[in-house]
C-alpha cells in the first residue's frame, strides 16, 4: 500500500525490431491505453535516449549493446518501483537483449516483425535510401545485423495488421500475464486518483 493506494506491479514492455517496424507507433497506443487505465507509464524511446543517456555512443556492436544495457538499467529501476515501462529500441543483438531480461523479473519482449522492404517503403527519413547507396555504414538489416528473438513473448505483423490491432493483442498479453485487470476481471479496479 502506498499512499493510501494498492501498489500495482510494474513491467518492461519491450519492442524490439528493424527501423520502420512499427515500434514506436504501436508503443504510442499502448501508452495511450495503460494511461487510460490509471497505470503509471514510462516510455523509453531508443531514439530520446540515445540522444539523453548514451551520448557519445557510436554503433558498433558494443556501442549498441551498452545502449541496449543503459536503457535496462532505467527500465529495471522503474519497474522494481511499480512504473509500466515502455521500451522501443531496435536492440538489434540477442546477447544484451538477454542480459536486460535476466535483469528485469517483470519482462514482455515484443518482436515487431515487418519485412525489410515494408521497413524501407515506411521510411519518411530516407535512412534505408542512404544506407542501401552505402552513404551510412552499420545500419541495422542492410550494412550490419539484426538478431531477432528466438522466444518473444508476443510477434507483431505489422505488415499484415492495423497498428490498433497490434496494440489490442499486446493489451491483451499484458492481461494474460496479470500486469493489466480485465474490465471482466471482478477485482478490475479503475481508481484516477
Amino acid at each position: 500500500m502506498e499512499n493510501g493506494r494498492v501498489r500495482e506491479r510494474g513491467f518492461t514492455l519491450w519492442f524490439t525490431g528493424l527501423s520502420g517496424a512499427g515500434k514506436t507507433t504501436v508503443a504510442e497506443i499502448v501508452e495511450k491505453e495503460l494511461r487510460e487505465r490509471g497505470r503509471r507509464v514510462e516510455v523509453l524511446d531508443g531514439d530520446i535516449v540515445r540522444t539523453n543517456l548514451s551520448k557519445g555512443l557510436g554503433f558498433s556492436r558494443e556501442d549498441r549493446n551498452v545502449n541496449v544495457l543503459r536503457i535496462g538499467f532505467v527500465a529495471n529501476l522503474l519497474t522494481r518501483n511499480g512504473v509500466a515501462v515502455i521500451v522501443s529500441a531496435i536492440s538489434p543483438f540477442k546477447e544484451a537483449r538477454d542480459q536486460v531480461r535476466r535483469r528485469i523479473i517483470d519482462f514482455v519482449e515484443v518482436f515487431v516483425d515487418a519485412p525489410l522492404e515494408v521497413c524501407a517503403e515506411r521510411d519518411v527519413k530516407g535512412l534505408y535510401k542512404k544506407a542501401f547507396a552505402g552513404e551510412i555504414a552499420q545500419f541495422t538489416g542492410v550494412s550490419d545485423p539484426y538478431e531477432p528473438p528466438a522466444a518473444p513473448d508476443l510477434v507483431l505483423k505489422t505488415a499484415e495488421e492495423e497498428p490498433h490491432e497490434s496494440a489490442s493483442r499486446v493489451i491483451e498479453k499484458l492481461e494474460f500475464f496479470g500486469y493489466l485487470p480485465t474490465e471482466r476481471d471482478p477485482t478490475y479496479r479503475w481508481d484516477s486518483r
